[in-house]
């Protein structure tokens, strides 16, 4: 009778049915029962690097959970669900969602986690950009499945994050492109012909974003001591079913079905023709009669910094006082009509303006201006972070009214003048170049006597 072999010893022996088969103890299970790992090769040499892999991980305390590990699809909805709802805002957790069933899943969705290899993302990645998806648009798409993993690796259900083996494709920054000063001037004189020139003003010229700016409410705006305090911002949040079969709640608004080519049904779709359902689709929550959490809705901004006052430019003041005066006009005016949410920039019935209608506005403005077309982001935000710089305002204050946490953020929002850099080599060049010497006159000699001449000749030499 073989002795007994020691606790942890592995085991390797060649079976009947012509393959080795190793045997490696890796702990004990959930419930108590010895986890024993199996591992089968054509070849004595094969089973053996197989089982130290297996013994160097047991060893490392890298183990990877016992069990079928679950697919990228099956792993990508339990961490969206269960895990990242509970850290993720509402937009953001939607924005995860919308990348993973676009993009993730039908990618690398069919792979077993312990199965992916980099070679895998790659390759997805690559056949993104050749469909036209920006490089940003796949960095993020990287950034998402690599926190995935990280979680997963965390909870040993895999050995390694392979996402950190890739490299991602670079992203150049966005060129910004604010307001000069005289366009800045020629932008608000178009906005105060409109009863939302308070909205523009402060946009414009603080630098606060659109949705602080529209989430703007009179409990938070202390004119006494001048100062807005940005603790709520207006979002669009999506839908969410209230109801406890939320497949069969949008029976009627699935489609299964992909569109032929040349469908009109959807012609008018900027972005073409919508994806399929999936055959669990569980969307279509904006017809949920007892839908829930969406719409314009008041929310936190994103970091603790974006709460931090701003200080209002004491000029704005009695702008204000006006406008809160015009609105109690109007909120008297429409009575019962009237729905109070307290915030600064209304429509005629007291709701908060719509973002889509403010961005739609900012284009009119825009064209009643005569500026070339850009971003919302680029006459707000950017211009008051470059205005600033041009007043002579150090970067570290600028951070503060911006409310960043790191000043290299600043540096990307601040965009120097071409004006600014004319100025400083005109001291540069006057520091370094001697003053130059004043020039005098010339007479032409019109004698030609030989005497003349060897003066001339003189002279020259």
């Amino acid at each position: 009778m073989s002795p007994r072999k020691p606790n942890l010893e592995s085991s390797i022996y060649l079976g009947n049915d012509g393959w080795w088969h190793g045997r490696v103890t890796m702990g004990v299970k959930d419930d108590g029962s010895p986890d024993r790992r199996h591992r089968r090769a054509r070849s004595e040499t094969a089973i053996k690097r197989k089982v130290r892999e297996l013994e160097n991980l047991r060893n490392k305390g890298r183990a990877p959970n016992a069990g079928r590990k679950p697919t990228v699809e099956t792993w990508m909805t339990t961490y969206l669900t269960d895990i990242a709802s509970l850290k993720l805002k509402p937009r953001s957790l939607d924005d995860y969602w919308s990348k993973t069933r676009n993009d993730i899943i039908p990618g690398v969705g069919k792979h077993r986690l312990d199965k992916l290899q980099p070679e895998h993302l790659e390759r997805m990645y690559r056949a993104m950009l050749d469909e036209g998806h920006a490089p940003s648009h796949v960095l993020k798409v990287h950034r998402i499945l690599s926190r995935a993993l990280k979680i997963a690796h965390r909870r040993r259900m895999i050995s390694e994050n392979v996402a950190t083996l890739v490299d991602p494709p670079s992203v150049d920054e966005t060129e910004t492109n604010p307001f000069t000063m005289e366009e800045a001037k020629a932008f608000l004189e178009a906005a105060a012909k409109r009863p939302t020139f308070m909205r523009w003003i402060v946009g414009v010229g603080m630098g606060f974003r659109q949705g602080e700016t529209l989430g703007f409410r009179w409990p938070y705006v202390d004119l006494e001591n001048e100062l807005f305090h940005p603790r709520w911002q207006l979002q669009r949040l999506t839908w969410r079913h209230g109801c406890a079969d939320p497949h069969a709640c949008g029976a009627r608004l699935h489609r299964f079905d992909v569109c032929q080519p040349g469908c009109t049904a959807h012609k008018g779709y900027k972005r073409g023709c919508p994806q399929p359902c999936a055959k669990s689709c569980t969307k279509h929550a904006s017809a949920c009669p007892q839908r829930k959490g969406g719409g314009l809705v008041f929310t936190r901004p994103k970091t603790k910094k974006s709460q931090n006052p701003v200080p209002i430019p004491p000029p704005f003041i009695p702008y204000l006082r006006q406008h809160k005066e015009q609105q109690d006009a109007t909120r008297a005016a429409a009575g019962e009509l009237w729905q109070e949410h307290q915030a600064v920039f209304t429509r005629p019935d007291g709701r908060p303006l719509d973002p889509r209608d403010d961005w739609q506005e900012f284009k009119e403005l825009l064209a009643e201006a005569g500026i070339d077309d850009r971003r919302l982001y680029d006459g707000s935000r950017h211009t008051a972070g470059t205005i600033l710089n041009e007043l002579g305002v150090d970067m570290v204050t600028i951070m503060e009214i911006l409310r960043h946490t790191q000043i290299s953020q600043t540096r990307r929002y601040v965009k120097g003048r071409s004006q600014l850099s004319k100025d400083a080599m005109k001291r540069v060049g006057a520091a370094f170049m001697p003053a130059p010497t004043t020039a005098t006159e010339t007479r032409t000699e019109t004698t030609s006597t030989r005497a003349d001449r060897s003066r001339r000749r003189r002279r020259v030499h």
